[in-house]
């Protein structure tokens, strides 16, 4: 009796481990209603916030975020223009700016979107035996009409991916600094936060935006 409990108890265990971790496994699904039933063409981009520790991440990830998402089929308000706007009011910070409400961007700007980036990570790490440019960045596209959430997505990218640190341990320590160099040197951060911005905000990809009425797949893309 006391064996047999014993044994269902490990069954029901075992059966739960599974099932959570099947459920661990099964890819996460967006939901796409609110942004068909929105179907924004206009998309107002904030100045993203920065938690980084490089000042440069803010207007690095701006200055790349209208061309995937124009490439998209979607018109983005001149980022120039709309920084220039938020300072004549008095807001130069990005923290203000994302806290301006809703209908007031509607009213001065006109977007049917606006479009919240905050950059998670920016700029080169060193390790004993590596050094990479990282950025990390995760945004959110609110419906201006609304205040509604219609998608949100994250990405990031390094300058160091596919590298197999082959040439012995010597080699790689040389390798390791002068890559850090380098990459300070030349900004190596701004480069991948293009490759960021396109992967974050690419229609087409897994969970990522649907394409905009500009583009041909407008419509066509079955929320991915």
């Amino acid at each position: 009796m006391g064996a047999s409990l014993i044994q269902r108890a490990m069954l029901g265990a075992v059966a739960a481990a599974t099932a959570l971790l099947t459920g661990c496994a099964a890819p996460v699904k967006t939901d796409y209603s609110a942004f068909r039933a929105a179907k924004p063409a206009s998309i107002l981009v904030l100045p993203p916030l920065n938690d980084s520790t490089d000042v440069n991440a803010t207007f690095s990830m701006l200055a790349q975020s209208t061309y995937p998402l124009a490439e998209s089929g979607y018109y983005v308000m001149p980022v120039t223009l709309v920084n220039e706007t938020f300072h004549q009011n008095g807001l130069t910070m990005p923290a203000d700016m994302h806290e301006v409400p809703v209908a007031k961007l509607k009213e001065i700007f006109g977007a049917d979107a606006a479009l919240y980036v905050k950059v998670t990570r920016y700029g080169s790490t060193y390790a004993v035996l590596s050094s990479a440019a990282i950025v990390s960045a995760e945004a959110r596209l609110v419906d201006l009409s609304t205040g509604a959430l219609l998608w949100s997505g994250r990405a990031t990218a390094s300058n160091d991916e596919g590298n197999n640190n082959s040439g012995g341990l010597v080699g790689m320590l040389v390798t390791a600094v002068v890559k850090q160099i380098m990459n300070n040197v030349t900004d190596a951060s701004h480069n991948v936060a293009g490759i960021t911005s396109t992967r974050l905000l690419s229609a087409g990809t897994p969970n990522g935006l649907l394409f905009g009425p500009r583009s041909p797949l407008y419509g066509k893309d079955g929320g991915n």
